[in-house]
């Protein structure tokens, strides 16, 4: 609906034209709030992450995880609790009672896990997740290793996001070099905005040799590229604990500064004051002078000075709550609960510690179900590319499969297992979905329940008493001088008893 045109109006007459600004206060500059505004700016994502800002990050943000305890397990608890030992590979060829395709599935199955063995897939995993916690983002180039203990040659080089950058002297030759006019830093898009190539320096910038300024052109079906966009059209990625950065540099200065004053009240025993008027004379001493004292000697003071005893009033009182509140805010941007950053449950009750953990948790499982898309089906998808010629099966592209990752101990188990028994109960879940929340495959594991019963069987017991502790040995008899004392306890306990 159109509600004005200018040819509506009434000709002949003059008329004025009410403009409606609409006032919001986080819009108003103010000289308040003018300099906290001041670093406002209205640029594109690719623009505001430049080369030369994102380098200042992750310089920044290593020297921290290197320097500050608290970053480095942070970043490590992160690496570990999304990662684990590692994923697990299930395929779903035929899901069903086709005993050729669950041999398939097997073989598949194991091969691929003595592969992750081979090329210490879980460690390189761990290292990407560190690496765009610091970084921002992860670069994996995929090739072939003749040197891998693996019938498999497929193998990942992990490289750093300071490698993967396009030269000055390439950049104003783009149109020469044939590179093409859609580069962001080190990376070629098409028109849609999909990668086509990466360009990695055959150096490190910050290695023996200096600046390289040659590189070679990755296509981009041959580079895994990690990182968490949070703008669109965002090309790089920036460090996951960027907001904290500045609250890392004063965890440090505060602790520097109360031990500063720790030391200072330690090392001056007792400072010196005249207490003669404005007027008068007091004897004369030199400034800053020193004086020893001895243990049991009485020390006269000048005339006119008092000695007073240097008290150590640091602010300890508010030393544990300050740092509580600051590592609770720095975890906060990775939806990582105090206890968990800090280590520390020591405040925590049940309740509270299952409740905070559920935010975390969700994100875990967000950046995990992120990685199987982003890095997990393409290293799949190139695996069994390779595979499928060295065990001669089937052409396998889009095999279905599924992700198993390690389960998480409950904190309450016996709660979690009753609670696990009403939900099979009730049909409101599934053996399949109870076995993948601790990182296992359900078949997998009735099959071995299976033999175990069986075997139970076989040997005359019932899975209970299989499943029961031993039984505990009878206690020895006691003495018999023992017994004899017993006995005549229990004799005078029993004639008391009737009088």
């Amino acid at each position: 609906m159109t509600w004005w045109k200018p040819t509506t109006w009434f000709r002949g007459r003059s008329s004025s034209v009410r403009v409606v600004r609409a006032k919001f206060d986080s819009a108003q500059t103010t000289p308040d709030n003018r300099k906290h505004w001041a670093n406002a700016d209205g640029f594109s994502a690719d623009t505001a992450a430049s080369p030369a800002v994102r380098r200042t990050l992750r310089n920044r943000a290593r020297y921290e995880v290197a320097n500050n305890s608290y970053a480095r397990g942070i970043v490590l608890t992160l690496a570990n609790d999304v990662i684990g030992t590692g994923p697990r590979l299930q395929m779903l060829l035929d899901n069903g009672e086709n005993d050729d395709a669950n041999g398939v599935n097997g073989l598949i199955e194991d091969e691929f896990a003595a592969w992750c063995k081979a090329v210490d897939l879980p460690g390189k995993l761990r290292t990407i997740r560190m690496a765009r916690a610091q970084d921002g983002e992860a670069f994996a180039v995929m090739f072939t290793n003749s040197e891998i203990q693996h019938e498999v040659k497929f193998d990942l080089k992990l490289i750093e996001a300071d490698q993967v950058t396009t030269p000055d002297t390439a950049t104003q030759h783009r149109n020469a070099s044939g590179l093409g006019e859609n580069v962001v830093d080190g990376i070629e898009f098409d028109a849609f905005g999909n990668p086509v190539a990466y360009h990695v320096l055959t150096s490190h910038p910050g290695g023996a040799g200096g600046v390289a300024q040659t590189f070679e052109r990755v296509p981009a079906s041959n580079m895994i590229h990690w990182f968490r966009a949070d703008r669109p059209g965002q090309s790089r990625g920036l460090p996951d604990i960027l907001p904290a950065l500045p609250l890392f540099a004063q965890l440090r200065r505060y602790t520097l500064a109360v031990i500063a004053a720790a030391e200072s009240a330690a090392n001056v025993a007792v400072f010196m004051k005249t207490s003669t008027p404005a007027n008068g004379e007091p004897a004369d001493v030199e400034p800053m002078t020193e004086m020893e004292f001895s243990p049991n000697m009485a020390v006269f003071a000048p005339e006119g000075w008092e000695a007073t005893q240097i008290k150590a009033e640091q602010p300890t009182t508010t030393y544990t709550e300050f740092k509580r509140e600051l590592l609770n805010e720095i975890a906060r941007c990775l939806n990582m609960p105090f206890n968990v950053a800090a280590c520390n449950s020591s405040g925590y009750n049940y309740s509270s510690g299952r409740l905070d953990h559920q935010t975390y948790h969700q994100s875990v499982r967000v950046e995990q179900d992120h990685l199987e898309d982003v890095v997990l089906d393409r290293i799949l998808h190139a695996w069994l590319a390779e595979a499928v010629k060295v065990f001669c099966l089937i052409e396998l592209e889009d095999a279905p499969h599924q992700w198993f990752w390690p389960g998480r101990e409950h904190i309450d188990p016996a709660k979690e297992a009753n609670a696990q028994a009403v939900r099979l109960a009730n049909n409101t879940t599934t053996l399949a979905t109870e076995y993948a929340r601790q990182g296992k495959d359900w078949e997998t594991e009735l099959r071995q329940r299976a033999k175990e019963v069986a075997l139970c069987k076989e040997l005359g017991l019932t899975p209970a008493q299989a499943a029961s502790t031993p039984p505990q040995p009878a206690p020895s008899p006691a003495p018999a001088d023992t017994q004899e004392e017993e006995s005549d306890d229990d004799a005078a306990q029993s004639e008391s008893r009737a009088a």
